[in-house]
């Protein structure tokens, strides 16, 4: 699983079995419609699994993370997942607001 981040500052997510192929598909134009129309792409984090499937699996668990989730990910800044998750309840202040 990888994250790359685009020339829009965008991050795309995705998985492969060969990691330097994939990238340099990326950055020749070949390796998704997305990445290819925000050209040039940084790889930024990845994480290396045993099994594809175990890969994609992850993939699709970041790709549905907000951006501050993937970048706490990306600064390997572990301990904030938790609290950045959307199931997550903030803490309630004594006035009964949120604290975001």
């Amino acid at each position: 699983m990888y994250i790359l981040k685009c020339a829009n500052d965008a991050y795309y997510v995705g998985s492969t079995k060969d990691l330097e192929l994939r990238i340099n598909e990326h950055q020749n134009g070949e390796g998704s419609n997305y990445t290819k129309k925000h050209l040039p792409v940084k790889l930024v984090y990845y994480e290396l699994f045993l099994r594809i499937d175990d890969a994609y699996n992850r993939e699709k668990q970041v790709q549905g993370w907000s951006r501050i989730k993937k970048e706490a990910l990306i600064n390997r800044e572990y301990d904030k997942l938790p609290e950045l998750s959307k199931n997550h309840s903030a803490p309630s202040t004594s006035s009964g607001t949120r604290i975001h």
